[in-house]
């Protein structure tokens, strides 16, 4: 210092402290530039590269471990034999097959994050409202879908034939038990966008579950299961629905008027964009039948930016990671 001249240093904070202070007006200036660029270096429309490892468990039925960006989700299915002589109320034949998994309760999902994936969900935690809601979510997209047939999962009986049997008769069919799929879902990492993570591993799983020869034994009067791996087969899942989840960013606020507010459309939201926005989308495409993804579900919440426009880009967005996904379900 020269005669009490000279400027004090300015003052100025690393980029990980100016995210930390003001997260929002850090997105913020990211989104403003010319060309936005999120800060994990993703463009407003870049997904995470998937990666899936099958058959990972030894001792599950199926097994998936699903890793977005730096999302980390493990899914094992346990198949039990659910007798049909428990089932207090069973269904009737006028029962459609759409309805029935859903009527008999043979898909169960439990999504778990208390694992200590990320700082809020720390090991030995009661099950949070997230982890609760992302079941849900599951089970209710499991039963929409109708990703499960349910021939797939039955056990049937062909009774021999007696004299009391008219010529025309056909064999008949009794149903003794069902296949009942407990679907576990654990977090081990988590970055932000845990369901479309959670619903990749799901499928996954399914896609790589083995079920016995399972067969009524008349005489111990009991259902036998075959050993024999070569005697086991798979779920017929022709048609996989994708899901995919957007984040909007917005400026508005009760002191700005609706017409000066800006938003972003955000794909594949990490842990950070999800603190700072308000509202997301989240698009499940399946096929239409002709190798096209449409549309069938869309899932809204919080916030009020988004417009039919932006809805609009989401779709189209949600059926190009629909592509994406085939290439890698079906060549992993």
């Amino acid at each position: 210092m020269v005669n009490g001249t000279a400027k004090p240093p300015g003052l100025a904070f690393s980029r990980e402290t100016f995210a930390k202070l003001t997260p929002a007006p850090f997105l913020h200036a990211h989104l403003q530039q010319p060309e936005p660029i999120r800060p994990n270096g993703r463009s407003l429309d870049a997904f995470s590269t998937p990666t899936i490892h099958t058959g990972s468990l030894s001792h599950s039925n199926g097994s998936a471990v699903v890793r977005l960006g730096d999302t980390a989700v493990v899914c094992g299915v346990r198949a039990e034999i659910l007798l049909a002589s428990d089932i207090p109320h069973p269904p009737g034949d006028d029962i459609s097959e759409d309805d029935l998994v859903e009527r008999l309760g043979l898909l169960v999902p439990n999504v778990e994050l208390s694992t200590g994936c990320s700082p809020d969900h720390l090991p030995g935690s009661p099950p949070s409202t997230v982890a609760q809601a992302l079941s849900y979510r599951i089970l209710s997209l499991l039963h929409t879908s109708n990703l499960i047939k349910p021939g797939d999962l039955r056990i049937q009986y062909t009774e021999p034939a007696t004299e009391d049997d008219l010529p025309d008769e056909g064999p008949k069919i009794v149903m003794k038990a069902f296949w009942a799929l407990y679907i576990d879902v654990l977090c081990i990492a988590l970055d932000g966008n845990p369901f479309d993570a959670a619903w990749a591993a799901v499928i996954s799983a399914l896609k790589s579950t083995r079920l016995p020869r399972a067969w009524w034994d008349p005489d111990r009067e009991m259902i036998m299961c075959s050993p024999l791996a070569a005697e086991t087969h798979g779920l017929r899942l022709d048609d996989i629905p994708v899901a995919s989840t957007f984040a909007v960013f917005g400026t508005g606020s009760a002191l700005k008027q609706r017409s000066e507010a800006e938003s972003w459309v955000l794909a594949d939201p990490d842990g950070f964009e999800e603190d700072v926005c308000n509202e997301t989308v989240t698009a499940v495409v399946r096929s239409d039948g002709g190798g096209v993804g449409s549309v069938t579900r869309l899932e809204k919440s919080g916030g009020g930016a988004i417009g039919k426009a932006a809805m609009g880009r989401c779709s189209h967005m949600a059926q190009q990671r629909w592509r994406e996904w085939q290439g890698v379900l079906h060549g992993g």
